[in-house]
């Protein structure tokens, strides 16, 4: 199977029908067998990303109040659940199906037999293929999540996250992974910095613009009350695995396995994205400790997430060095936009938006350093169309909803803590947590 440059392409199918053949006759190596080990690259990749919920959860429940741990631990493995089903009911075919160039595909539910089922000329199990597009979708809901976090309601939430991932993520994943205008023009996003960390934080960002801080969290004259999370552990076990699940987000975007060549471009990927993380960790570290006498743990984790997201635009392409470099960047950008953000009171609880949506920014402009058919300005126009649709159609959605339903608990429900009063079980009952 020839190398696809970015996830997805006009009709996955009909790639596969055209290059599976040519190349597995070039390569020698038996059709039947690139099939066996492409579709494992989808399984082992999709399962890794799916994993990269729980680390999400994790870092939410370590990052916000104890009496907000129960509530971000639903909200991760109901957006999970909603998405997968989202996907299947209108996701997939809006992203994948007869975008032919244009900005959004077909509606309808995506079924596996349409495009071949397990036929040997896909050149993979076509249900493994739509597991691993589904898992991504997840991350992009569960970003916004921890933005959110601690005064949302949740119905609210959820009922975004069925618009997010059922609809405005697959039509501008369209745009690039589904053969669209952007595809044609030539911008590239390798794994998505833009597509799935990007789109994330604008919709992150929109939401917390729309629903306000957390009370108490800003004072008058600038002043900024820190509201501590409760449980590092936690937050940098989510961190881990988060890292862990990165593997497979990069690694199996590669798409094929079933040749020397592909391997080898899946080792480079690991180790790219690998020492990105470690870039970003260091980057934070020694920011922190020049500026503030002290490391701050948060910001190192935020400074690995940051440098992930960074190289997640092209994490084959660069060396080794410029891989520390991007992701060194990533962690530089959380550093300075973390206090950037409370200066302008926008509360992130988790930070996400300067790691998912400024990192992810940075890594789709730099794609062009270490990839000499990529144009920075085809890159600029790619982001900035990402960032106006869905600044603007998530803005229309959180008004709609703000509108019908409310988005925030009152402050009475806020200061008990949303473990309380909207999920009835408590993380921590015994500590009697009430900050």
């Amino acid at each position: 199977m020839t190398k696809f440059v970015a996830k997805g392409a006009a009709s996955l199918a009909a790639l596969s029908l055209m290059a599976v053949p040519a190349f597995a006759q070039d390569s020698g190596v038996p059709a039947e067998t690139q099939y066996i080990f492409n579709t494992l690259l989808f399984l082992v990749g999709g399962f890794l990303v799916m994993f990269m919920a729980a680390g999400f959860a994790m870092l939410e429940a370590g990052l916000v109040r104890g009496k907000n741990v129960s509530m971000q631990c639903l909200k991760n493995i109901a957006l999970y659940s909603i998405a997968g089903i989202m996907f299947w009911v209108t996701g997939y075919n809006l992203m994948y199906a007869g975008v032919d160039g244009g900005f959004i595909g077909s509606f309808g539910p995506y079924s596996f037999d349409a495009v071949g089922g397990n036929a040997l000329d896909t050149g993979y199990s076509t249900a493994s293929d739509w597991f691993f597009q589904m898992v991504f979708v997840a991350a992009t809901a569960s970003i916004v999540s921890g933005t959110v976090a601690e005064r949302i309601k949740l119905w609210p939430f959820l009922a975004f996250t069925v618009i997010l991932t059922g609809i405005l993520y697959p039509i501008s994943g369209s745009w690039q992974w589904g053969g669209g205008w952007l595809s044609e023009m030539g911008f590239s996003d390798f794994a998505g910095s833009t597509i799935v960390h990007s789109v994330g934080g604008w919709a992150a960002l929109s939401g917390a613009l729309i629903l306000g801080a957390r009370k108490g969290k800003y004072g008058p004259n600038g002043a900024v009350t820190p509201l501590p999370g409760s449980s590092m552990p936690l937050a940098t076990l989510g961190t881990f695995i988060l890292w862990l699940g990165w593997f497979g987000f990069n690694g199996a975007s590669q798409l094929a396995m079933g040749t020397i060549g592909d391997v080898t471009d899946v080792s480079r990927i690991f180790a790219n994205t690998n020492m990105a993380a470690a870039g970003g960790v260091v980057a934070a570290l020694i920011l922190t400790q020049i500026f503030y006498k002290k490391v701050d743990v948060t910001m190192a984790l935020n400074g690995a997430l940051a440098g992930l997201v960074s190289i997640t635009a092209e994490p084959l392409a660069p060396s080794i060095a410029q891989s520390i470099f991007i992701g060194a960047i990533g962690g530089v950008i959380v550093v300075f936009a973390v206090p950037l953000l409370d200066k302008l009171k926008i509360d992130d609880v988790v930070g996400a938006i300067p790691v998912h949506l400024c990192a992810g920014i940075w890594g789709t402009l730099i794609v062009p350093l270490s990839n000499d058919g990529t144009a920075y300005g085809t890159q600029l126009i790619g982001i900035a169309a990402y960032g106006v649709f869905t600044f603007v159609a998530t803005a229309i959605v959180w008004f709609i909803l703000k509108a019908l339903m409310g988005l925030r608990v009152t402050e009475e429900e806020e200061a008990l803590g949303l473990d309380k009063v909207e999920v009835g079980v408590e993380a921590y009952p015994e500590f009697g947590v009430s900050s």
